[in-house]
């Protein structure tokens, strides 16, 4: 079930070569040449995905290792990663998977058949694209996703957003949640730590949030001295509220030394909390610290009376107060798909 499979998005240039048109990185491949992500080639006059079925072993997590706190909380999801990345991130968690020219003993062949199995044979309520980018694998992972909704499971994808417009249309309309990664607020981040750019990727939440019906929730990963300016993120919360909503989760993350920046110091705690301190003063009304210990940055409060509905210690739920999708004391509405129907 591995291997090559057509790719979609894609034009022949006037000098023979191809453009791929999947995302904004636009690659231009010459003949048996891959593109950026490792995942997609021209080969024959044509563009194929060579990764077609290939995916990390399926494993079991529960949903806010996501990070998702306001959809199925307390479910479990089945998560599995692609290989390859459109984005060169120097601080990839995941980077083995990522960055590598060969997948082999990285991965195993699975159909998408075989995923909803899986995750049906595990009681899993929806299955995640997740670990690194689902991108580069756009026609696989559409397949996962048909199969999922078609057995009645939920679609997660954990994401960049790093897409170009007509494929990130067919993409999120077959996902019911998803996480995307707003790594920073400026540009100059982007081009030097991930190779990449911001724009596109405010696009896509955009897109998300004003033409699709999916649960959209950020993550945002503070790296010290590259993105944990305070100013930096109150621009970075006052572009959320206005452009997405103030309901909108906002995931806050500590970075780990990894890949290329393997010597940078992880963030502290006070970063955090001064970043979610800014965040709800900005107007945030569900905001998370995340990658470490932090029950009080891991609680879901009613907007309305205060009090916490849904309190959690790492990603296990201790403590859970909402009735149906309202707040257990007053009665207010929270925000979120907490049901699987």
């Amino acid at each position: 079930m591995s291997g090559l499979y057509p790719a979609r998005y894609w034009h022949q240039l006037p000098s023979g070569k191809l453009q791929c048109d999947l995302c904004p990185r636009g690659c231009k491949l010459a003949e048996g040449v891959k593109g950026f992500c490792q995942a997609r080639q021209a080969k024959d006059g044509a563009m194929w995905l060579t990764t077609f079925g290939l995916s990390t072993p399926p494993r079991l997590d529960p949903i806010e290792k996501k990070p998702l706190h306001h959809f199925l909380p307390g479910s479990q999801v089945l998560s599995f990663g692609h290989p390859g990345c459109n984005l060169g991130c120097k601080f990839c968690q995941n980077w083995s998977l990522s960055k590598a020219e060969e997948f082999s003993g990285l991965v195993e062949s699975h159909s998408p058949q075989d995923i909803v199995r899986l995750a049906q044979s595990k009681g899993a309520a929806s299955v995640a694209m997740t670990y690194n980018d689902p991108v580069p694998n756009l026609e696989f992972g559409a397949e996962v996703a048909a199969a999922c909704q078609q057995a009645g499971l939920k679609v997660v994808l954990v994401t960049a957003g790093y897409i170009n417009p007509e494929a990130r249309a067919e993409y999120f309309a077959q996902v019911d949640a998803a996480n995307i990664d707003l790594k920073a607020f400026h540009d100059a981040f982007y081009k030097k730590l991930c190779k990449g750019r911001l724009q596109p990727v405010l696009d896509t939440l955009c897109f998300v949030r004003n033409f699709t019906t999916l649960w959209l929730e950020l993550t945002h990963l503070l790296i010290t001295g590259w993105n944990d300016d305070p100013k930096e993120t109150k621009a970075m919360c006052d572009w959320i509220v206005e452009n997405l909503g103030p309901d909108t989760p906002l995931h806050l993350s500590a970075f780990h030394p990894a890949y290329k920046m393997a010597e940078a110091p992880p963030t502290p705690f006070s970063t955090l909390r001064r970043a979610f301190d800014i965040a709800q003063e900005a107007g945030l009304r569900f905001v998370y610290t995340g990658n470490v210990h932090d029950p009080e940055g891991d609680r879901t409060r009613c907007p309305h009376c205060h009090r916490t509905v849904i309190q959690r210690d790492w990603y296990r739920i201790v403590d859970y107060r909402l009735k149906g999708s309202a707040c257990g004391y007053c009665g207010e509405k929270i925000p979120g798909c907490f049901s699987a129907a």
